[in-house]
């Protein structure tokens, strides 16, 4: 019955093991060392007897994908998964504009490059921060742009030449 035991305290090994492998990059060695308990565990079984060897890989078959569900639910709850997870970013009032059919409307209109276009950059039109594209390539900070195109969510803008 000693055998059991050592066999079972392999799958909870295993299991440790693949929680550890989930956060831990180590190349695969963990998960190396995880099926080796594994299959240790079920050696044990299968020496002990075939309904002991058939119960243990039915047992496998339910842990493995078992714990790592938990592990990935259960981690980012934690407080050490809180400190290594990276929160989502928040967004505020003036942030670039990401909806299409905002986008859309924007067509043909006129506004001030915030940033150099080098060819993306941020562009201002009446308040609305929009992530542009240069057409040409290059535009320098404070020039006026127009909107000439809007694909999903890129807006294509062109230099307004000043005379």
């Amino acid at each position: 019955m000693g055998w059991i035991w050592f066999a079972v305290f392999l799958y909870l090994a295993c299991a440790a093991l693949l929680v550890a492998e989930v956060f831990v990059p180590s190349g695969g060695v963990i998960s190396v060392c995880a099926f080796a308990c594994l299959f240790g565990g079920i050696y044990i079984f299968y020496k002990h007897g075939t309904t002991e060897c058939v119960a243990g890989v039915i047992v496998a078959v339910i842990m493995i994908p078992s714990v790592l569900v938990v592990a990935y639910k259960i981690f980012p709850k934690t407080k050490f998964g809180k400190g290594v997870i990276l929160a989502r970013p928040q967004r505020r009032q003036g942030d670039a504009v990401p909806d299409t059919a905002k986008l859309k409307e924007l067509l043909g209109a006129t506004g001030v490059a915030l940033t150099p276009l080098r060819p993306v950059g941020m562009c201002d039109f009446s308040g609305q921060r929009v992530e542009c594209v240069a057409e040409s390539g290059y535009v320098d900070k404070n020039r006026k742009v127009t909107v000439i195109d809007v694909e999903s969510t890129q807006v294509t803008v062109r230099e307004i030449e000043e005379s």
